[in-house]
């Protein structure tokens, strides 16, 4: 029996480094796979479709989740960010590992869908060090500063859902132990994804 691929979600905060220590981890674990997410916001400079995220439309959002094509997916400062199910299930089937780059809300979902995944939650040194990460990103004006602040506040008290945390103060050091948690989960013909 071939092995099926493990799912690993790996959430926290706005501005935490997800995207920075997910491209790490691919460069480090070959069997790695990301899913793209699907969002209604307009694409960052130097994003690209497809690549960063899949750009859709509301209609074609609401058509994803009424037709059961998202395996999780919340309306985060405005926008509905999402995962399509099939690319995740292709890769699993194929005997690859995926990581998921989501919020805590989608993170919820995934546990409820996917009982064996794993969930990691990214946690910054500290809510000033979130706020200077955000400050220095320069996409935020203050309100919608504070309002990722507060969010940052609920999703890091949200520490008991998951499986693993991971404090994001030192990114080779971050990368480093994420890979290890990773490497150290068995294949599902190796017994269960968490005890």
């Amino acid at each position: 029996m071939e092995p099926r691929g493990r799912l690993f979600v790996i959430a926290g905060p706005s501005g935490v480094g997800k995207g920075t220590i997910v491209r790490h981890l691919l460069e480090r674990l070959p069997r790695l796979r990301v899913s793209v997410s699907a969002t209604t916001r307009p694409p960052r400079p130097n994003e690209q479709d497809g690549v960063d995220y899949v750009f859709v439309s509301d209609d074609g959002f609401s058509r994803m989740a009424r037709e059961g094509g998202l395996l999780e997916w919340a309306e985060i400062f405005g926008h509905r960010y999402g995962t399509p199910v099939r690319p995740v299930q292709e890769a699993l089937e194929r005997g690859h590992d995926v990581v998921l780059e989501i919020d805590v809300q989608g993170a919820h979902q995934v546990r409820e869908k996917m009982p064996s995944a794993v969930l990691i939650l990214l946690e910054p040194p500290s809510l000033a060090e979130l706020e200077r990460r955000l400050r220095q990103r320069g996409t935020e004006d203050e309100a919608r500063l504070a309002e990722r602040l507060a969010t940052a506040e609920w999703e890091l008290g949200q520490r008991a859902w998951f499986d693993h945390t991971v404090l994001n103060d030192d990114l080779d050091g971050a990368v480093d132990l994420l890979v290890a948690i990773i490497q150290g989960f068995p294949t599902s013909t190796e017994g269960p994804a968490h005890p």
